[in-house]
């Protein structure tokens, strides 16, 4: 028996991503996003990192995962009957915009899209299963990014905006709970998949990065307004990208460095969705890096009047920083790289593991910010192997998951306010970083490979009935 005490009610459950699972990626009337051009393999951290990637398919050259996914679109009844299994109180998931808006600045949305999603939705809802709804999840429509340059113009926000609204008035009976946008501060390393554009040059990355910002922090305010008064009772979160920062040493030049850093990726988008308001710091920041956000009247009044509910984000490492750093000294990370911690072990991937990073992580939000908290992805992507009899013994998972459960516990002793936990990737799912299946992380395991192979046969590993237990026992065994 474990020594924490979990909320009663709390939100126990998976995540995914529409892009990343579904496939089905012209059915249904839905429209070209970005995860449909991306390719497949480690080569897409390559297209992720270099300027001007021009949004075409070449399929001569590249594979496309994303296109069939797990085949979700079809085998979505199977999924979640297995989510239900294991006893799910929560499922997080995001709706893909261009299969309810195919270009995305249609007026009218598509039915079939919409339909897709109901039949979704009241499946969890059968049984019992709470929602959470991602709106935009790294699926932006390509038609957008390419005819309108993604975030970086303003007309998206009267596009945004229409989309949102026709999600809250469709579903307004069967979502209570709703994040705006996917990992929205990952826009400021790399605006690739959050804010829907490939920079044309480095020089002019962090005025784009910025300039798009502040129009999705507009459209996000604008998501909780409507949403308050279409859904009443409903809660908006915004979703973080969260890695708390340390200095590599007690050198004072690079604990400033890490403590800059730390402001710039963790606070500016929390405190623009959470207080309102840009942060005092960002004004230098701005200034000293020449980024000069063009803004309408009204904006600053909007992002003041109509912040979010409660904070979501996803964990999965800490990153240490050191000012002057070589090649050799970099560890590697989702979206960013730091100098490599001497006293973490990394995974197959060479993301690091901090669970204590975790407690810091939730302890540093709820003191800036004193509203509850939702940790909406944690997970670890590892080889998983079949053994001769069928079975997937994944110790290693459920260890990385046990000990980030009990740092979260201890969270809650020291009096953090967290209204639940999805660990990402409860099903296995194309690597959203690096486009392979072989990076598993979930609980069901599907045979499906990097060069396509497999019957998308679903199959129960260790972990499926070690978190059900979890889930079960509301963290009391773990």
């Amino acid at each position: 028996m474990s020594k924490y005490q979990f909320p009663e009610g709390f939100l126990w459950g998976g995540a995914t991503a529409a892009n990343q699972l579904e496939g089905g990626y012209l059915e249904g009337g839905k429209g070209m996003n970005l995860a449909d051009v991306m390719p497949g393999g480690k080569i897409r951290e390559k297209v992720i990192s270099t300027p001007g990637f021009d949004f075409e398919l070449d399929r001569e050259q590249y594979t496309y995962p994303n296109h069939e996914g797990i085949d979700f679109y079809h085998r979505y009844k199977e999924d979640i009957a297995l989510f239900a299994e294991m006893g799910f109180k929560s499922y997080r998931m995001s709706i893909a915009w261009s299969r309810i808006f195919p270009k995305g600045d249609e007026l009218e949305p598509n039915e079939e899209g919409l339909t897709f999603y109901d039949r979704v939705l009241d499946e969890c809802l059968k049984y019992g299963i709470e929602p959470v709804v991602t709106i935009s999840h790294y699926e932006m429509p390509l038609y957008l990014i390419k005819e309108y340059g993604g975030w970086r113009s303003r007309e998206v926000i009267t596009f945004f905006d229409r989309y949102a609204k026709t999600l809250f008035n469709r579903y307004k009976n069967k979502v209570k709970y709703w994040l705006t946008f996917n990992e929205i501060n990952a826009g400021v390393i790399e605006p690739l998949f959050s804010l829907g554009f490939s920079p044309t040059t480095k020089d002019v990355r962090l005025q784009e990065s910025f300039q798009a910002l502040h129009h999705v922090f507009v459209a996000s305010s604008l998501a909780v307004k409507a949403c308050h008064e279409i859904i009443p009772g409903s809660q908006v979160g915004c979703m973080l990208l969260y890695a708390p920062i340390y200095s590599f040493d007690c050198n004072p030049v690079n604990e400033w460095y890490a403590f800059s850093e730390a402001r710039i990726f963790n606070n500016i988008c929390g405190d623009v969705h959470v207080r309102g308001e840009y942060p005092s710091f960002s004004k230098r920041y701005f200034k000293e890096n020449d980024i000069n956000i063009k803004m309408e009247e009204g904006d600053l009044e909007t992002i003041k009047q109509y912040p979010v509910d409660f904070i979501s984000f996803s964990y999965y490492m800490s990153r240490t920083e050191k000012k002057e750093l070589t090649d050799e000294e970099k560890a590697s990370g989702n979206f960013f790289s730091g100098v490599k911690n001497p006293f973490l072990k990394a995974s197959d991937w060479g993301w690091e593991v901090d669970p204590i990073g975790l407690r810091l992580s939730l302890n540093q939000l709820y003191d800036r910010y004193r509203v509850p908290l939702f940790i909406v992805e944690n997970g670890l992507g590892a080889y998983d192997k079949i053994e001769e009899d069928g079975s997937i013994n994944d110790d290693y998972r459920i260890n990385y998951l046990r000990e980030h459960i009990e740092a979260m516990g201890e969270a809650v002793e020291d009096g953090v306010e967290i209204m639940g936990y999805t660990v990402w990737g409860c099903i296995d799912l194309v690597s959203a970083s690096t486009g392979e299946m072989s990076k598993r992380y979930g609980f069901i395991y599907v045979d499906k490979h990097d060069d396509g192979s497999g019957t998308l046969e679903r199959r129960k590993k260790k972990s499926f009935y070690w978190y059900k237990n979890v889930i079960a026992t509301n963290g009391q065994e773990l």
